[in-house]
């Protein structure tokens, strides 16, 4: 990691999740990835670490990273992000319009990406890469050799592929056409603390989990119960 780069990875909330805070150490600028649960606290990190949020990013529409109503209970994210510190929402065109009716958002708040393209915090370039599968429209951003991978890509697994908008066969293009094929020693920080290690690598993933190793489309379908 390069000294300019600041990277903090925060659990936060009762499903593990993580929230990341990217940002340059030179400017002190930020962004917030999945700002979700505690709003408070996140901005809390922030403001101690002497960072100045600018941005935030979001991996995918799902509840527990964005904010809303999860099995009637309702999840701070978004929307109280933006009531305390009004900046741009960068996420895929195909998450916009449901986080933008279920969260009562303008599209003024929105910067939708389509397919790859590169945001800037400060001086550094977070490059934003589409990897449907877990939803239509989700992303993993990397930054300086670490991968911010969402419910795409955990340790020793991957993001379900059973809830409404969910596609096996995309989750498997993304997986195999594209994370596998980054630099071995990229650093992985999945989107939930579903294992003892906090981070792992791609080349680590690659060797050990599962979902990494299929050489075909079907055999990773009948892995995920789905007929080839």
């Amino acid at each position: 990691m390069s000294e300019g780069l600041y990277l903090k990875q925060v659990q936060i909330g009762p499903m593990a999740n993580y929230v990341y805070l990217i940002g340059d150490m030179e400017t002190r600028e930020v962004m917030v990835v999945d700002p979700a649960w505690d709003v408070g606290a996140i901005l809390d990190v922030i403001d101690t670490d002497g960072m100045k949020l600018t941005g935030a990013l979001v991996t995918h529409f799902h509840p527990d990273h964005i904010g809303g109503n999860l099995f009637g209970h309702t999840i701070e994210g978004v929307p109280e992000l933006l009531a305390k510190r009004p900046v741009k929402i960068h996420m895929h065109k195909e998450e916009a319009p449901y986080v933008k009716t279920t969260l009562g958002l303008e599209s003024s708040d929105f910067v939708s990406v389509d397919g790859e393209t590169t945001a800037e915090v400060g001086c550094i370039p977070i490059r934003m890469i589409h990897t449907p599968g877990h939803t239509p429209g989700s992303l993993c951003f990397l930054v300086d050799g670490n991968l911010v991978s969402g419910d795409t890509l955990f340790i020793g697994s991957c993001g379900r592929v059973d809830l409404p908008g969910s596609n096996p066969s995309d989750l498997y293009e993304s997986l195999t056409t594209k994370l596998k094929k980054l630099p071995d020693d990229t650093v992985l920080y999945p989107g939930h603390n579903y294992s003892p290690e906090h981070t792992s690598t791609i080349g680590h993933e690659k060797r050990s989990n599962p979902f990494m190793r299929f050489e075909s489309v079907g055999d990773f379908l009948q892995m995920m119960g789905y007929p080839s």
